[in-house]
């Protein structure tokens, strides 16, 4: 065969008729070996059992893309965990910070569980989106059963999801089987597949982004809000009435904060990956708004900003890069950040305030929602 080749090669030059000849001999060969087997095969081969494997094939690629969306029942999700759990260890080497004071972004992070249609069925005016631990479900019906209830405020539509990423590695699978059985009864969580931790909020905003810049584009705005925060939707929505729909973000919007070079300090930067004394106006992760251009573009932005892991400076950098100021409330009791005591008329007219425990916001909720004035 070598030799053959050789010596069409060494006789193309001053002969291509004859080279190009015996290619074509070749290849027409080669199509009526192709065409036997064929026959041969359709001859031989059992049509049935070809529908039959290919029937099979046609409903594991239909189960396969069931269990990567949000449609999971409790007995696939099973079958589907262990695989998983061995495929979901790809996306956290590859993705990989040159510091512990950065996170892995920007970097392709894969959805585990998503409610991809949910804004385009629900054609929400605000949604909320609730980072939580993924073994944190106490927080999470907490919020169902207070604010993230609220359906319909003013004749417009909430929609709430929560953001979780992925669990440690003790116990992830029985972990895991429960989320899958969550969210088959609530369908409002997202869970993508970076390794869900403090060090990596800024991941799971900027992944919170992503989602919102492809699935809820049509919602006119959005706030991230604590699992651990009270919520008064009615004074929010009197709010977002009367903002701007292009370039708001609001919240309890801090200015002059001084970077601690503390290396015991929760919030700890060295000078060698933050250089500046003091950070850019951002607003404080507990609860911020943000209308629904600004996910595109801060997801443009991330791309020229340090990804530092404190996720609301982050967000201030961001900012700062696209030129866009912060909205800072004219009222500035409306976010708190050290809980308030509960007092019906003052929380009939604040936004967000952090509480003590879970039990306080519940009940909290549930006495300014009681008939009556509350003032």
């Amino acid at each position: 065969m070598v030799a053959g080749t050789s010596k069409i090669r060494e006789r193309s030059p001053d002969h291509p008729e004859e080279a190009f000849g015996c290619r074509c001999s070749r290849i027409q060969g080669g199509f009526l070996i192709l065409v036997i087997t064929a026959m041969l095969l359709f001859y031989y081969v059992d049509l049935s059992k070809v529908s039959e494997i290919w029937s099979e094939t046609v409903q594991m690629i239909f189960n396969t893309t069931r269990a990567s969306s949000n449609s999971f029942t409790t007995a696939s999700a099973g079958e589907w965990i262990s695989s998983f759990i061995q495929e979901s260890e790809i996306p956290s080497e590859q993705c990989t910070s040159e510091s512990p004071y950065l996170v892995a972004y920007p970097c392709n992070y894969h959805y585990i569980l998503n409610e991809s249609e949910r804004c385009q069925n629900d054609k929400p005016f605000l949604v909320l989106l609730v980072p939580v631990a993924p073994n944190n479900r106490e927080a999470r019906d907490a919020v169902r059963a207070t604010w993230g209830s609220e359906k319909m405020v003013m004749d417009k539509v909430v929609s709430l999801f929560f953001l979780l990423g992925q669990p440690g590695h003790e116990g992830r699978e029985e972990l895991q089987q429960k989320i899958f059985q969550e969210s088959e009864e609530h369908h409002d969580i997202i869970q993508s597949d970076f390794l869900d931790s403090y060090k990596n909020l800024t991941i799971k905003t900027m992944v919170t982004m992503e989602w919102l810049a492809t699935y809820c584009q049509n919602a006119t705005y959005a706030m991230k809000i604590d699992s651990d925060m009270f919520l008064n939707l009615d004074v929010l929505m009197n709010v977002l009435l009367q903002a701007p729909r292009e370039n708001y973000m609001t919240g309890l919007v801090t200015k002059g904060a001084v970077v601690l070079r503390n290396p015991n300090s929760k919030w700890y930067l060295p000078k060698h990956v933050f250089p500046e004394d003091f950070y850019p106006p951002y607003a404080l992760g507990l609860g911020y708004v943000l209308s629904m251009d600004l996910p595109n573009k801060l997801i443009e932005g991330a791309k020229h900003v340090k990804g530092i892991y404190i996720e609301d400076v982050f967000l201030g950098l961001c900012m700062r890069y696209l030129e866009i100021p912060f909205t800072s409330p004219d009222d500035q009791s409306l976010f708190n950040v050290f809980p308030v005591p509960y007092d019906r008329c003052r929380y009939s007219k604040l936004i967000a305030t952090t509480t003590n425990s879970l039990e306080e916001q519940v009940n909290s909720w549930k006495d300014l929602k009681k008939p009556g004035p509350p003032c």
